[in-house]
């Protein structure tokens, strides 16, 4: 049986899964919003220990066909030391379909198109890239690189067919940066659209708290003020008038902690996806209630 160095974080959409882990924490671990990984000293595990995992799933699970590879940045590994943990993966679970981690967009853009094209062969098919925005300003103050960069992973990904699940984070603007946040997300998207795309709701407490609104106020030089419930559809609302992809994304807002859980495609669904934000907006159509959001 697996015993899993905890906490263990993934994906909602991976909890029925089978979940390896190849690395134990996050390898940059600095964000100013994320204490997902704070109690943990980042290491990859030797491929012995990684294999002796997977040796153990496949007694207990031997048609597993998902598998999604921990924990915070698992694509951070050198290419050939994740190419054996795929190759493992292949020979020992037969019916194995697809591979997915968390990935930043450093340690995508680090890797060659032809390192990226191998990983996909050996079925690594989808990672899970947190833009959390299109805006440099916020991506200064959250500590999560530029744009540029951004687009640099998702153009990366897309060339070797590797589909990417992005989310972003409304809120993190606050009420004063709000629609910069929103126009340069939504320009990114449109540069560089992924395959899947998520909102998440800004959400902070207790430790998060410090490193979040310090690094807001010694770039603003003032303070952070939330957005409340009208001014996250404001933005979920301009934001869904701006979004034009080349091609279709698959949208989803209905992550725990948002306020008004939507899916759709982009741009076919933009009307009706609107016509709900609008409603929401109007207050005839009810939202999730705040003791039923959350992380």
């Amino acid at each position: 049986m697996i015993v899993y160095d905890m906490p263990l974080w993934r994906p909602p959409s991976e909890g029925p899964n089978l979940i390896i882990q190849a690395t134990l924490g996050c390898s940059f671990n600095a964000c100013t919003f994320c204490t997902m990984y704070k109690l943990k000293d980042y290491r990859a595990r030797t491929l012995d220990d990684v294999f002796a995992d997977i040796e153990d799933a496949a007694r207990e699970w031997p048609d597993a066909t998902r598998v999604f590879l921990a924990d915070g940045d698992a694509f951070v590994l050198p290419p050939d030391h994740l190419e054996q943990i795929l190759d493992k993966l292949n020979a020992t679970l037969p019916d194995l379909q697809r591979v997915t981690c968390y990935a930043t967009p450093q340690n995508i853009t680090k890797k060659t198109a032809d390192e990226l094209v191998r990983l996909r062969e050996k079925r690594l098919t989808m990672v899970y890239l947190g833009i959390e925005s299109g805006a440099d300003m916020m991506l200064k103050r959250i500590r999560k690189g530029t744009s540029k960069l951004m687009e640099r992973a998702l153009l990366a990904a897309d060339a070797a067919d590797i589909k990417v699940s992005a989310t972003v984070i409304l809120g993190l603007g606050g009420t004063a940066h709000w629609r910069e946040h929103i126009e340069g997300t939504a320009a990114l998207i449109n540069r560089a659209p992924p395959k899947f795309l998520s909102t998440l709701q800004l959400g902070l407490e207790g430790d998060q708290e410090s490193p979040f609104r310090e690094a807001f106020e010694r770039v603003e030089g003032a303070g952070f003020t939330w957005q409340d419930d009208n001014g996250i559809l404001q933005e979920l609302e301009y934001l869904l008038e701006l979004l034009d992809p080349p091609k279709a994304v698959i949208f989803r807002s209905n992550h725990a902690s948002k306020a008004l859980p939507l899916a759709g495609n982009l741009p076919k669904d933009r009307g009706r996806l609107l016509d709900a934000v609008r409603a929401a907006h109007a207050g005839t159509q009810a939202l999730r209630p705040r003791h039923l959001r959350g992380l």
